[in-house]
């Protein structure tokens, strides 16, 4: 056997990063494993350290952090013959979420690289103006995305009080958007919504099905569409964003897709907790783009 390579973002999750990596580490050497660590202290040390790791060819990529740090390194990773194992350590971790990995044990979501098996994943895809970029979860676009704007530019308060802070500004703010929408190459149709979402996997936020029923090795975006709300019904549509039973109501439409071009303006667009671009974008999918390590037991958190 070879060795297991250890990616980590010491600084995911406020600092959980760190502790993740230390336990992970202890439970892979514990287990006999040969391990080889690299802690990345910004996005382009990481990206660096990823390129250095793979070349070392290790059985295993073991990445420490949340859906961000994994997103950031995607171009290097995607159609690597070596599979990732993802320790979540995130503010969200929407991804291990989807895949059924252990969400609050390093050492268990360490062992998945010991012991998991092989599971190949679609990746998606954004195309804006300045830039492409690769996303795992759920791109967000109009009122779900400003609020994911807003929290990142408050610095103050801390933790879920910033976010609910955020979420009141926006709703004092909340007008609607004339999306205009091409799916898979048909006619461009505009309309006035809330919120566009494109999934990958289902959720976003730490759980938030909005994508519910969207699965990541499915060749498939699923493409949900808020129509225009106000404040009072876009509040008492929250609880049913929470638990997935959101499709069924009339203000909401979902389809499944490959690819979809949404323009608006004053369009945010957001993925994987980034912002990816504004105005307009075009969104598809990669299938089977990338190999990671899966719980061959799902785990029940």
């Amino acid at each position: 056997m070879g060795h297991i390579a250890v990616l980590a973002n010491p600084f995911a999750g406020k600092g959980r990063g760190r502790v993740a990596a230390e336990r992970a580490i202890a439970h892979l050497r514990s287990r006999g494993a040969d391990v080889r660590a690299y802690a990345g202290h910004s996005a382009a040390e990481t990206l660096a350290l990823t390129t250095q790791a793979l070349a070392e060819e290790p059985d295993v990529l073991v990445v420490i952090g949340g859906d961000g740090t994994l997103s950031a390194i995607l171009d290097v990773v995607c159609g690597s013959s070596v599979p990732l194992a993802l320790v979540a350590a995130g503010t969200g971790n929407d991804l291990a979420r989807a895949l059924g990995l252990p969400r609050h044990d390093p050492g268990a979501a360490a062992e998945v690289a010991l012991t998991g098996i092989v599971r190949l994943i679609d990746v998606g895809e954004v195309r804006t103006r300045d830039r492409v970029a690769r996303f795992l979860t759920v791109a967000a676009l109009g009122f779900d995305a400003r609020v994911s704007d807003r929290t990142n530019r408050l610095r103050w308060p801390h933790g879920a009080l910033r976010y609910y802070l955020a979420l009141v500004i926006e709703l004092v703010r909340l007008r609607p958007l004339p999306f205009t929408v091409a799916v898979d190459g048909g006619t461009a149709v505009t309309a006035l919504g809330t919120l566009v979402a494109v999934g990958n996997t289902a959720s976003y936020g730490g759980g938030m099905p909005v994508c519910v029923g969207a699965l990541p090795d499915d060749g498939m975006l699923d493409l949900v569409e808020v129509a225009q709300i106000g404040r009072a019904r876009l509040l008492r549509l929250f609880p049913l964003l929470l638990s997935g039973t959101h499709l069924s109501r009339g203000e909401v439409r979902h389809r499944r897709v490959q690819t979809v071009t949404v323009s608006a303006p004053g369009l945010v667009v957001y993925a994987d907790g980034e912002r990816l671009g504004e105005d307009e974008c075009t969104i598809t999918l990669r299938p089977a783009a990338l190999r990671v390590m899966t719980s061959a037991v799902r785990d029940p958190s």
